[in-house]
């Protein structure tokens, strides 16, 4: 897997201490309680990493969608 963009979308509006383990990405919280994590991943381990650590604090994930960029 190259380097690209993903957007992940979780329920839930995501606590300090995750958001400071992530400052890489641009993390957004809608009305609804959806929140975004958006960055680029540079290889398939760090994508498994990140899902794995929301599945260890039982973060709900919606989807995993790659972004095309311009």
């Amino acid at each position: 897997m190259d380097s690209r963009v993903v957007e992940v979308i979780v329920r839930g509006r995501l606590g300090p201490d995750i958001v400071a383990a992530l400052p890489e990405f641009r993390i957004d919280t809608d009305a609804d309680g959806l929140t975004w994590i958006v960055g680029a991943i540079p290889d398939q381990a760090k994508l498994l990493g990140i899902l794995e650590m929301f599945d260890a604090l039982h973060i709900d994930v919606v989807s995993v969608n790659p972004v095309e960029t311009i």
